[in-house]
Order: C-alpha cells, then sequence, then structure tokens
C-alpha cells in the first residue's frame, strides 16, 4: 500500500510539472463574468434569471421576479455575466456551499455517506440569454463555478437537473448520486423531478484529459481575464491553470434588514 501512495504521489508530481510547463494564454471575451457585488448587479442577474426560466418553465418563473432570500445567505455567491459593450446582463448563476448550512438540494434528498462531510457547493439558478451567445456564457459560467471552487477548497460540485438539461451535464462528467437517470421532485424547483449529480472537484483535470475532453483546453491552458472569481498567479503552480487576480466578494450591504 506505502508503495502504491508513493507511486500515485509522483504521478500527480509529474503531472503538476507538467502543467506548469504548459504555456498559458490570455484570451479576452466580449463579456465578463464576475460575482455580484451591488444592488445593480443584482437586478441585473434576477432580470436574467427571471427571463430564462419564464421561456421553459413560465410558472415556476413568477417566483423569481425578485432576488430570493437564499441569495443572501451567508455561503452564498452569485454570478453575473455581462456584456462589455453595454453592460447587458447575459447570464447568471448561483452557488451555495453548505459551510454555514445545508445546500437547497437537501430540502428534498439525504446526501449519502460518501458526499458527508465533505466541502460542497451546488449550482442552481443557472439562466442565459435567449441570443446567439448564450450557449458560450453558460459555458464560461461553468468555468466560473469551477474556478470558484477550487479556490473555495471545495471537495465536490453538485447539481440538480431536469430533462433535457441532465445531458449537458453528463457530457462533463457529472455522476448521479442517487440511481441511474433517477428524477427526484425537487422543492427548490418548484417540486419539477431533477436528476442530483455530482463531479469531484479534484478529478475534473484528470478525467478531462484522459478523455480528451472539448472543453479541456479551454479550462486548463487559457486564462480568461474577463472571469473574475478571485484568486492569485500561484494559483497557476497550484492548480496548472492562470485564475484572476483580483478577488471579490459578495457585499454583506445588499442583505435584506
Amino acid at each position: 500500500m506505502t508503495m502504491q501512495l508513493a507511486a500515485e504521489s509522483r504521478q500527480r508530481n509529474e503531472r503538476n510539472d507538467l502543467k506548469t510547463a504548459v504555456r498559458i494564454t490570455d484570451e479576452r471575451l466580449p463579456f465578463t463574468v464576475k460575482l455580484v457585488t451591488t444592488e445593480e448587479e443584482m437586478n441585473k442577474a434576477v432580470s436574467i434569471r427571471h427571463s430564462a426560466y419564464a421561456r421553459h418553465v413560465p410558472d415556476f418563473a413568477e417566483q423569481l421576479k425578485r432576488p430570493e432570500s437564499r441569495d443572501y445567505e451567508d455561503g452564498t455567491a452569485i454570478l453575473l455575466a455581462e456584456s462589455r459593450l453595454d453592460g447587458t446582463p447575459l447570464g447568471t448563476m448561483r452557488i451555495q456551499t453548505n459551510q454555514f448550512g445545508p445546500l437547497g438540494l437537501e430540502q428534498s434528498v439525504d446526501l449519502p455517506d460518501w458526499l458527508q462531510c465533505m466541502s460542497l457547493a451546488e449550482a442552481t439558478r443557472l439562466g442565459v440569454t435567449e441570443a446567439r451567445e448564450g450557449r458560450v456564457v453558460k459555458t464560461f459560467l461553468f468555468k466560473a463555478y469551477y474556478l470558484y471552487c477550487l479556490h473555495a477548497e471545495i471537495d465536490w460540485m453538485v447539481i440538480t437537473a431536469r430533462k433535457p438539461l441532465d445531458r449537458q451535464y453528463d457530457a462533463l462528467l457529472f455522476r448521479d448520486v442517487f440511481g441511474a437517470s433517477e428524477y427526484i421532485p425537487m422543492r427548490h424547483v418548484g417540486n419539477m423531478p431533477h436528476r442530483v449529480m455530482a463531479l469531484k472537484v479534484s478529478d475534473v483535470e484528470p478525467s478531462w484529459s484522459v478523455v480528451g475532453h472539448p472543453l479541456y483546453n479551454l479550462f486548463f491552458h487559457v486564462n480568461h481575464p474577463d472571469v473574475d472569481v478571485g484568486g492569485t498567479p500561484d494559483d497557476v503552480r497550484r492548480y496548472g491553470m492562470a485564475m484572476p487576480s483580483r478577488a471579490t466578494h459578495f457585499l454583506t450591504g445588499l442583505r435584506p434588514q
């Protein structure tokens, strides 16, 4: 067992050495992705969230015209993608960690033992513009989610996904937490049936590398300064990628009194 652990350690070190040798290039985007820090940004996030849900689940979208109480809870961050040209909101995602309390999905299910006592971050309220750049925006919201989890030292990313959106998480190599393709009504998303899926943060790079994932280079060989979720240049050595140098935090002053 000791020899096996030593071999695995050498392999990790070799992979890390290779990562640092890879040239990290910079690429600018026509939009930014950042953490919401002002009331104006929160309103933009809520606006794009509502419009996205209204296209697919209009009845549930009626509940999303205003910020939700969970948006202001400790351990929660809101991502906002907006146009660099005119500031138009293009997409949003809410990230809730279990640092201060249970995740939203835990209103409906008890997580299995392998997720107990782990640091978790649930992505919810994903919404993007219906314009042609919506798919690209969604990709970078997920990259921001991943970088946020790295920076916050999260063990597992977890999501709930309804048909047919669950297929995109299959493509990202998320695994079912419960039965294969099992759909469970979720209280925090209007009791609509969703799959509960998870992806171990430390597995993303090696597993994507093995399968030649189409997003591998975008995530691990390209730094996007317009994606700002915190981090330092040292993260290049730690994670094999460049993360934004600016750190932003959700302003507690936004919390409703």
